[in-house]
Order: C-alpha cells, then sequence, then structure tokens
C-alpha cells in the first residue's frame, strides 16, 4: 500500500472488565498482612461527582527503597514478592483498593508516587495520573512546581488509617491531572 493511513482513535470500551481483565489476587502487590503493607485506596468520579461504577485502575509503582522491579512475572503472585503493578476495577460506589506498600523516591530530590492508569466506559484511551506521597519532598518536585499551585493537590494522596487515599475525578472543578507521554495518544 502506497498511500499511508491516519492512525484511527482507540474503541471505547466497557463495561465489561469483569469478564476478562481481572485476575486472582490483582489488586496485592502484597499481601495485606505483609510487614509494610499499606492500603492505596479512593474513588473515581465523574464530572458530576458521581462515582463511576465500572473503572479499571492499573498501578506501577517503586518499592519502599524507591527500586523499581524489573523482573518478568508481575502477574504471578506468590504471596511475598512485591511485582510493582497491580490491575483492579471500581465497586457499585466508585471505589477501589490495593495492598501494596508506600513506595520511596526513584530519584534524590524527588517525590515518592504512584503511578495511576485508568480505564472506563466512554474513555477513548486510558487516562494517566501520578498519585504522590505526602512528604516534604513534594515542595521541590520538579514535576508538581511546574504544574499552576492550585492543580498540584489533585496528584497528591492523603494519608488515613489505613494508608493512602487518592480519589480520580475524570472531569470537573476538580479534576486530576492527567499526563501524556511521548508516544502517547490522546
Amino acid at each position: 500500500m502506497s498511500t499511508p493511513l491516519a492512525p484511527t482513535p482507540g474503541q471505547t470500551i466497557g463495561p465489561f472488565y469483569g469478564y476478562a481483565l481481572p485476575y486472582r489476587l490483582g489488586a496485592e502487590l502484597i499481601p495485606p498482612q505483609a510487614p509494610g503493607a499499606v492500603r492505596f485506596h479512593g474513588t473515581v468520579t465523574d464530572g458530576a461527582g458521581e462515582p463511576v461504577r465500572d473503572a479499571l485502575l492499573e498501578i506501577w509503582q517503586a518499592d519502599d527503597e524507591g527500586r523499581v522491579p524489573r523482573s518478568a512475572g508481575s502477574l504471578h503472585r506468590d504471596g511475598w514478592t512485591f511485582t510493582g503493578w497491580g490491575r483492579t476495577s471500581t465497586d457499585d460506589a466508585g471505589h477501589y483498593s490495593f495492598s501494596t506498600v508506600e513506595p520511596g523516591p526513584t530519584e534524590r530530590g524527588r517525590a515518592a508516587f504512584i503511578l495511576v492508569t485508568v480505564f472506563g466506559r466512554g474513555l477513548l484511551n486510558r487516562l494517566f495520573t501520578r498519585a504522590y506521597v505526602p512528604g516534604p519532598a513534594l515542595e521541590t518536585d520538579p514535576f508538581l512546581c511546574s504544574l499552576p499551585a492550585d492543580r498540584r493537590r489533585t496528584l497528591i494522596a492523603g494519608r488515613d488509617g489505613t494508608g493512602l487515599r487518592f480519589d480520580v475525578s475524570l472531569q470537573g472543578p476538580d479534576e486530576t491531572v492527567f499526563l501524556r507521554y511521548p508516544g502517547h495518544r490522546p
């Protein structure tokens, strides 16, 4: 074919995540009873503030010392190995939850974060964001400092009695800051 074709957009997906994407222990990057385990959780809401009941979230993160796992087998859950990757869906209240560790910073002078990807009905492509861990490095993190001050708060998780809470707002006045990476087409 001599005529180049333009790329086409991703297809609207869902709500059928429960059929093929969840897998056993997918939300457990480490077992909840493991030493150092924390709960990373929150809600996903739409532009009207209503819960999104059928979203799918994936997270990637470093371990508690800032090391990013690089070995194959992140779908394999053996009950003790930290994999750095997980997947879960929201419930009827738009809530999601992972069992993981609080990540350490991957570079000096940077704040620790969990990378979050959201898939959902009506989204042509997935959305990327970050959930930053509260701490002093937030004040000097180069990426966070590049954002308007009033938008930074949408990327910072809060601490609660079980770990870290990070709510995702897909639209509206408190819309979460979403990211685009080189080579990613929105």
